[in-house]
């Protein structure tokens, strides 16, 4: 959740946000170009140009009429990566792999946030600013990777499981995109996603990453 609509809160969150969207979203089109797509790359979108992702509407209106009115919520998207699914090697197995790319690319960075964190502690840095930018990467990060994750398409989490279901099931599944992004708002504005999901499993990654930064931690 972002409460803070202040130039100074805005400016500490707005980098490692833009990385973390930006990167998101190209890494679903270099693993498809990766596995036998090209759709995305034909495209430019593999491309860590943020313009190339930003959608007028999920990335700029939404969240600026949240900001506007005050919500104590900011959700919003970024343009879809283009994938031909039929165009992977092996599509069931390939989709998978494309739709863990993206909330993997955010686990990594929030890993590359907290190492720089620990490295600011460790050499006596004191700037405020680096400090707060650091916490807020590996903030967003995990939970841009944990909403994404969320098993309702069209969100990553919803095409992994797709991939994981029978044929059957994983068509009756895919029938709800066209209704999945007002489904997954109507979750975020009740509460049960934040209560639910987001809450218990960024608790859970946060813990993963202090442990698998604690020798760096010893270390330094």
């Amino acid at each position: 959740m972002f409460t803070d609509y202040s130039i100074q809160a805005v400016a500490i969150n707005a980098i490692p946000l833009i990385f973390a969207i930006t990167i998101h979203e190209a890494a679903h089109g270099y693993a498809a170009r990766r596995l036998g797509d090209n759709t995305a790359y034909l495209m430019g979108r593999v491309s860590l140009n943020p313009a190339k992702h930003i959608d007028p509407i999920g990335t700029i209106l939404i969240p600026l009429m949240l900001i506007l009115s005050g919500s104590p919520f900011l959700v919003g998207y970024a343009k879809p990566v283009p994938v031909r699914f039929d165009r992977l090697r092996n599509p069931r197995i390939d989709s998978i792999w494309v739709a863990l790319a993206g909330p993997g690319s955010n686990f990594i960075q929030a890993l590359i946030w907290a190492v720089f964190l620990i490295g600011l502690h460790a050499f006596g840095v004191n700037e405020r600013f680096l400090i707060a930018m650091s916490q807020a990467g590996v903030t967003w990060n995990i939970g841009l990777l944990v909403f994404n994750l969320f098993p309702l398409p069209p969100l990553d989490g919803g095409r992994i499981l797709a991939g994981l279901l029978p044929l059957k099931q994983s068509l009756a599944l895919g029938r709800l995109e066209p209704w999945g992004f007002f489904i997954v708002l109507g979750l975020v504005f009740t509460g049960i996603i934040g209560k639910l999901w987001m809450d218990p499993l960024m608790g859970f990654f946060k813990a993963i990453i202090y442990y698998m930064t604690w020798p760096i931690q010893m270390l330094l």
